[in-house]
């Protein structure tokens, strides 16, 4: 059985992407086939193209991008029985070898990476939270144990982890700096962060001191590079930094610093469907895309100036 996919047969630009016909993957004992409704696009499916993640993530060529899915259950494989056919679900679905991504019509997944999809969201908005809710929730309860009371800064918050961020941390009670350009500064309050910082034009660090003279418990890296460098001041003795980019080979080696490289856990997902569901995690879809234009949607992703979430419709 044949399925229209998006794929790559070499490490590139997103001009190797072309979009055609591939089979549609087998399905083994213990996963299911899900149709693909929507199909978020996130930067690291550009990295992981070209070539920047190779040496932890092998591939197999041809390799469909995607690791975001929100679809129905088409068929189930032996003993994969937790959801029926018809159901509509919800995964991260990044799997140890890349090569079946959810650019396509058709993904095959093992039934422990899929959770019900929230019944109040579309398949795209659905489709937005995986990734970034996951990688959202990971680093600030996982790694960081935030905590209510205490405050967390959020570097990169108006981006799609972010925007999740920002929402997960005010709704376990705790108060939210998050710093991002000036264009975005409503929208971050929009989605409940209390004090928003401009990267521009200023010492980030010391304009969060002016805001919480005690310093924060967190900080939540989703940008890295300057702004992260001049946060640290503002972090306390005994606060944690957690970063999404950047792995520690840079930071002073007395911090207490995690790197989160997101897995998949349907269990946190039900936990995320619950938010969506008592709507406390909003989505913002801000474009959408046909198959035949997912090069397009890649290049847009690589620009970093991408509002919300973007998403492929197969």
């Amino acid at each position: 059985m044949k399925m229209r996919a998006a794929y790559y047969e070499a490490f590139g630009s997103a001009d190797q992407i072309k979009v055609g016909e591939l089979e549609v993957p087998e399905l083994k004992e213990g996963e299911v086939l899900v149709r693909i409704k929507a199909a978020a696009v996130n930067p690291v499916d550009s990295a992981v193209r070209e070539g920047y993640l190779r040496q932890f993530l092998p591939i197999n060529f041809p390799a469909i991008p995607g690791w975001d899915v929100a679809g129905v259950v088409e068929d189930r494989g032996f003993s994969a029985r937790r959801f029926n056919v018809g159901d509509e679900v919800y995964a991260y679905a990044r799997r140890p070898l890349v090569q079946y991504g959810t650019f396509a019509e058709y993904i095959a997944l093992p039934e422990s990476y899929l959770a019900r999809k929230p019944q109040n969201l579309s398949f795209e908005e659905t489709a937005g939270i995986p990734l970034v809710g996951l990688t959202a929730y990971q680093s600030l309860f996982d790694a960081g144990n935030l905590q209510a009371g205490q405050t967390v800064l959020i570097l990169g918050a108006s981006g799609g982890i972010g925007t999740l961020g920002i929402q997960l941390a005010k709704n376990c009670g705790a108060t939210v700096i998050g710093v991002a350009s000036q264009k975005n500064h409503d929208f971050m309050q929009e989605l409940g962060a209390d004090y928003t910082i401009d990267y521009n034009g200023q010492d980030v660090g010391e304009a969060v001191k002016a805001i919480a003279p005690d310093r924060v418990d967190l900080i939540f890296d989703a940008a890295s590079g300057e702004t992260l460098n001049q946060s640290l001041k503002a972090l306390k003795p005994d606060g944690k930094l957690v970063s999404i980019l950047n792995q520690g080979q840079d930071l002073d080696k007395n911090l207490n610093f995690q790197y989160v490289f997101v897995e998949p856990n349907s269990a946190e997902l039900d936990i995320l469907r619950d938010l969506a569901e008592a709507g406390k995690l909003k989505v913002h879809v801000s474009q959408t895309y046909p198959l035949d234009r997912a090069a397009e949607a890649m290049r847009q992703i690589e620009t970093h100036h991408t509002k919300g979430k973007m998403v492929i419709v197969p």
